[in-house]
This record gives C-alpha cells, sequence and structure tokens, in this order.
C-alpha cells in the first residue's frame, strides 16, 4: 500500500496513466476509467471506503465519483459472484422471450436477478436495457462476451461450460 491513500502502488500507476490522458484541470474525467480498474482489482465491486479514496486521490468531491458509480450498470456496489450475467431486456430481445430466458436462469442457478449464487460462481445482474447485439436475439453476455439467439439448451450449455472451468 501506498502511504497516501488506500491504493496499492501498481494501481496507482494505473490511474496516474489515466489521469495523465486528461489536463489536469480536469481529473473527473479520469472517473470512469478509474473505477473500472479499481473494481476489477476488488473482486468485481466497489465500496465506500474506494469510491472515498478515488475522490482524493482524483482531487474531486466523493459525491462525484458516487455519482458515477451508481449511475453506470457496468458498477457494483456489493460484493458480486465471479461471473456476470446480463440479460438484455430491450425491444428485440424482449419480442424474442428475453423475459422468459432471465425466468429460466433464475429457476437453473436458484436466485432472482440482483443475486449471486452460493458458491459465488454466477451473479445475475439486473436486466439490462440494451446490449447492442439486436440481430442475435435474444441475447446475454457473461463477463462482457456476447451470447445470441439463446435457447433453454443454449443457456443450459454456456452455463454448464463455464461451472466446469
Amino acid at each position: 500500500m501506498n502511504d497516501k491513500n488506500n491504493f496499492p502502488d501498481n494501481l496507482i500507476e494505473e490511474i496516474d496513466a489515466i489521469k495523465s490522458k486528461f489536463p489536469s484541470d480536469k481529473s473527473k474525467s479520469a472517473i470512469i476509467e478509474s473505477l473500472l480498474i479499481i473494481q476489477h482489482h476488488n473482486n468485481g465491486y466497489l465500496n465506500e471506503d474506494l469510491i472515498s479514496s478515488l475522490a482524493d486521490f482524483l482531487n474531486v468531491t466523493k459525491i462525484d465519483v458516487y455519482e458515477v458509480a451508481t449511475f453506470y450498470s457496468m458498477f457494483n456496489l456489493k460484493p458480486v459472484g465471479k461471473n456476470i450475467i446480463s440479460v438484455c431486456t430491450n425491444v428485440s430481445c424482449m419480442l424474442r422471450k428475453s423475459d422468459d430466458m432471465v425466468s429460466y436462469i433464475e429457476k437453473k442457478l436458484k436466485i432472482k436477478v440482483g443475486e449471486s449464487t452460493k458458491d459465488n460462481k454466477f451473479y445475475l445482474k439486473n436486466e439490462m436495457e440494451c446490449l447492442a447485439a439486436c440481430n442475435g436475439a435474444p441475447m446475454m453476455q457473461i463477463n462482457h462476451i456476447n451470447y445470441e439467439n439463446l435457447t433453454y439448451d443454449k443457456i443450459d450449455k454456456i452455463l454448464d461450460e463455464i461451472n466446469n472451468d
């Protein structure tokens, strides 16, 4: 750990590299990318201490960082399972039964949207408004990898394969 904040030196170097992309008086511009790095190094979620530390490090207010962390769906403010599942529920996917796919995943993993499995292997994130793959509806994303043209059998195969890794 570095004495001036709660981040290890390697994270400070990464955040400094992000900060260097922007004028010194525009450090708010580094919030999103910095939060992604911090979340990745904190087992997939952010907490109040990390948000406060980033605010101090970037010399912005805590609310500046908190607004970003709570606005964007890519940030998690509580511990989550290792494999993050997002199911698109926008119009194209909805018309192709994405709601049924969400229900199927809930039943298969024995969790509800917003929960992790008991073994913390999977986290079913809140349904996503759009994952930008309308031509492959219905679709889901697991750890930022798209799976399109879903069927129940395809979901079984994907989840079983990940579970056996």
